[in-house]
């Protein structure tokens, strides 16, 4: 049964490393937010675009587990109102959503992360360490798989993922 999972955390937890293995491993469709993001700005850079982003990759996370597929959507996803934006595609498709959150508990190694990482979509600026540190973020007390990539290698934690679809 197709399955949609959200992964959540803040930049350099690990999130789209995680996610790509896991699409990989499991023959997920993997859709980012940040290519969303970046497309949107490619044509208008000014443009605000709010919780825009998250209704387009929810929309076609629905229409591809419509198709039967699994689906991970990979984004910050900072707050209960951005996570309901995918809990209601997961019910509109009457699948089940399998909540990820990405945390790194060792604030040197996060650091050599966000600082050291290679931004691999085109039109997407770096965060540095203040703003990824004063970025608005709650942490998402119900999500189903709690990650620590301090703690755990990435097949590890696909394999964490895979245990509870």
């Amino acid at each position: 049964m197709a399955t949609l999972i959200s992964f959540a955390g803040l930049p350099g937890t690990g999130k789209s490393t995680i996610s790509r293995a896991l699409s990989v491993a499991t023959g997920a469709v993997y859709l980012r937010v940040d290519e969303i993001d970046a497309a949107i700005w490619a044509v208008d850079p000014d443009r605000d675009i709010g919780p825009e982003s998250y209704h387009i990759a929810a929309a076609l996370a629905a229409s591809n587990l419509a198709l039967g597929h699994t689906t991970i959507i990979d984004c910050v996803n900072p707050w209960e109102i951005t996570r309901e934006i995918f809990t209601a595609a997961a019910k509109r498709s009457r699948v089940r959503l399998l909540g990820v959150e990405t945390i790194c508990s060792d604030p040197v190694m996060h650091r050599e992360r966000v600082e050291e990482r290679k931004m691999d979509v085109p039109g997407l600026e770096k965060p540095d360490w203040q703003k990824v540190l004063s970025r608005d973020y709650t942490p998402w007390a119900t999500a189903d798989v709690k990650l620590d990539t301090a703690k755990l290698s990435v097949a590890e934690a696909v394999v964490e993922i895979e245990r509870h679809l």
